[in-house]
């Protein structure tokens, strides 16, 4: 346990570093709706921030840091060293360099009392709950992966989830036209940037949270799933999210369809579906963005 929290340290490091790449209600990872509010400790760019921007719409807000009180004695060392090593604070100021804001954003990892990830739009703050990073980590691993695999393939993950609660900020913060459910736009955001932006990083990633979907779906076994929920089930997030990797290069990504993980019929449609995908982001975020 005591090498799993001290890696956390660096999975809070690799998800905040992916912002750099990052040229594109309150919603949760799939638990439960919270109650977070802002706290007085406010840190991180604000007016000190360059707002010349080429963006057509005007840069009125910033991404900002809160370190919130941790309260569970076993993440105090991780979010200490999180604030030393300013990596929220390093996060907001690249976002800062890629976006324009109507208004400010909160950026906050904490400890939250349960496994989630969520943006808040009473208080516009997305949140990553150090829960949450726990959680993937037992789910690689008792799936059978090594330690060193289930470390990788939290940190993948977590990138995942990260974008996909920014996801949900941009399309609040930006009042974006959501034709269908908010929760897969916010997915296929976190696809789109990632199969986009970062490479075969990003490819890892979406690779990793389609793990995460399939296990969590096993996981549930015999109970039924909640069908009013705003997500989709377990198994639809999975098979979206390998139609997005497939869809970016079905040459490269072959193996997907060649070795069963994707249906014929669904493979078929995943290239004009991924295009449509990237289409939509890029034009959605094409007035926000700065030179």
């Amino acid at each position: 346990m005591r090498r799993n929290l001290t890696n956390l340290t660096i999975a809070v490091g690799v998800l905040f570093a992916v912002t750099a790449c990052f040229c594109p209600t309150s919603r949760d990872y799939g638990v439960s709706e919270s109650n977070t509010r802002p706290s007085n400790s406010a840190s991180g760019p604000s007016a000190a921030n360059n707002k010349s921007s080429t963006a057509k719409n005007p840069d009125d807000g910033d991404f900002i840091v809160e370190h919130l009180e941790v309260s569970t004695p076993r993440y105090t060392e991780i979010d200490r060293q999180v604030q030393n090593e300013k990596i929220l604070t390093k996060a907001a100021l690249k976002l800062n360099r890629s976006l324009s804001l109507p208004h400010d954003i909160y950026l906050r990892t904490k400890d939250c009392r349960e496994t989630n990830a969520f943006y808040d739009s009473r208080d516009q703050s997305v949140t990553m709950c150090y829960e949450l990073m726990e959680h993937f980590y037992s789910t690689f691993r008792g799936a059978g992966n090594t330690e060193q695999v289930a470390y990788n393939k939290m940190f993948d993950a977590v990138k995942f989830v990260f974008l996909h609660e920014i996801g949900h900020a941009l399309i609040d913060a930006y009042k974006l036209p959501v034709a269908g459910n908010e929760e897969d736009a916010a997915d296929r955001c976190a696809a789109y940037v990632n199969l986009t932006e970062l490479g075969d990083e990003g490819v890892r990633s979406v690779m990793a949270a389609a793990e995460g979907f399939a296990i969590e779906s096993k996981q549930r076994g015999n109970r039924k799933p909640n069908m009013a929920d705003e997500h989709l089930l377990q198994e639809q997030r999975f098979y979206n999210s390998l139609c997005m990797i497939y869809g970016s290069d079905p040459t490269k990504y072959a193996n997907i369809l060649t070795e069963g993980y994707l249906p014929k019929e669904r493979a078929s449609r995943c290239p004009i579906e991924y295009q449509r995908t990237v289409d939509s982001w890029a034009s959605l975020l094409a007035p926000w963005r700065k030179a």
